[in-house]
Formats: structure tokens, C-alpha cells, sequence
């Protein structure tokens, strides 16, 4: 919690700054577009599962308030809506067992977005930071191999309590960040590509000292591409 209220504040400082601050040139921006892409995640597990990246698909919509114009910064706000296919891949070493969980997410970050280079009709880098809250639709076990009891036995130090094991916390929130371009039209047509990271500051099952899991939060590697368009254009 201290680290996601750390993520709210420095938003939060920089919208402040960039509305109040005199020696930055005002905007009053606003674009709108889609996204989408793909999305490689892990659970962190306590004790620890062995895992390789489960894949999946991710998109949905951008909303962008630009503020000003901070020297060379442009300073805005950025909000999302998206779907997003999380989940786990094990690594089953032991046997021909496999297994997979599919969790689906929609998920919403709230975003302070610093960029440097054109406003219109060039290039920009981009940085992306802040918090992200999400919540799980839906979830669902794929098996494979053999799959006996005698193959159950065998998993490293016995931990065999994730299968078949309900969601406790659907509800998710953590911190996200990224990098990414942007190339847009003078007429404010945008084409952004991006790469961005989400650590889970919670848990997806009970962690308390009769559960099997102390810990069982996401992290998540996105790629990502995006269309924007500007709506208002104050300059």
C-alpha cells in the first residue's frame, strides 16, 4: 500500500506542477484513441512455483489530457480502460504434466505521461508512470500429460495447493510504468509504440498464516501500439 500511495502522489505532484507552475507554456488538450497488444506474465509465488511467461492478448481505449508545455515537457494525464489475459505457465520438470491458469483482467491505469520532441507532425519519447487498479472476470485451468497422482508427487517440494485453488482477490492494484514513441501528423493523428511494466501490490489468494500462499501477485511485461486523434487543440 505504501508504494501504491507513492505512485498516487507523484502524479498527483506532477499534474500540480504542471497546473500551477507559471514558467510552463497552458494546454488544454485532450485525445482519445485505442490500444492494444501482448502481454507476458508471472505470479510471484511464496513458497516458489517454477514458471516460464504465460502470454496473451491485451487492449482498449486512451484517454490523454495534455496540460502544458513544461520548456521542452509536455506534461498530461493519461487514463485507460483495458482487457488484459494474465495468468501462469509452469515449468514441470518431473513429468509430461502441464498447466497453465488464464486469469482475464480489465484494468485501469491512471497515468502521469512526460514527453520530450514535437507536439504535432514529428516524434516524441514518452515516459508513463503511476498506479493501476484491475479486477478479474473470469479465470480458467488448462492440463495436459499425465496427470496422476503419482505425477503430483513429484513436484518440487510438494506444492500442489494452486490447483483447482479459487481467487480470493479479484480486486488487484500495483504500479506501472514505461517508455515509449510517438510519431503524430500536424492535423493530430498519433501512432505510439510503447513497452510498460505492472508490479501487483496484491495478492491473488488468501496470504494469511493458514493459507498455502504467503504470496501470489502479478507482474507483467505489455507491449503495446496505439491510435490516437486530437478532440481539443489549444495551440
Amino acid at each position: 500500500m505504501k508504494l501504491l500511495r507513492t505512485a498516487f502522489a507523484a502524479a498527483a505532484i506532477l499534474l500540480c506542477t504542471s497546473l500551477s507552475a507559471q514558467v510552463g507554456e497552458h494546454r488544454s488538450d485532450f485525445a482519445v484513441g485505442v490500444n492494444g497488444g501482448y502481454t507476458l506474465n508471472k505470479v510471484t509465488f511464496n513458497p516458489t512455483i517454477k514458471q516460464t511467461l504465460h502470454g496473451g492478448p491485451t487492449m482498449g481505449v486512451t484517454l490523454r489530457y495534455t496540460c502544458e508545455k513544461y520548456f521542452a515537457v509536455y506534461c498530461a494525464l493519461q487514463a485507460e480502460i483495458n482487457y488484459a489475459r494474465l495468468g501462469w505457465k509452469e515449468l514441470i520438470e518431473t513429468s509430461t504434466d502441464t498447466y497453465s491458469r488464464e486469469m482475464d483482467y480489465i484494468q485501469v491505469p491512471f497515468f502521469a505521461r512526460l514527453a520530450l520532441g514535437k507536439e504535432r507532425g514529428g516524434f516524441q519519447g514518452f515516459l508513463l508512470l503511476g498506479p493501476q487498479i484491475g479486477f478479474c472476470i473470469g479465470d480458467k485451468e488448462r492440463k495436459g500429460g499425465e496427470w496422476s497422482n503419482y505425477t503430483l508427487s513429484r513436484r518440487p517440494n510438494g506444492i500442489i495447493q494452486q490447483y483447482g485453488l479459487e481467487i480470493d482477490n479479484r480486486f488487484e492494484y500495483g504500479i506501472a510504468g514505461g517508455l515509449g514513441a510517438e510519431v503524430s501528423t500536424k492535423s493530430g493523428h498519433r501512432f505510439a509504440i510503447e513497452g510498460r511494466y505492472f508490479y501487483g501490490l496484491s495478492d491473488i489468494f488468501a496470504n494469511s498464516k493458514k493459507d498455502p500462499f504467503g504470496r501470489s501477485n502479478n507482474g507483467t511485461i505489455f507491449a503495446k501500439v496505439a491510435y490516437l486523434f486530437d478532440i481539443i487543440k489549444t495551440k
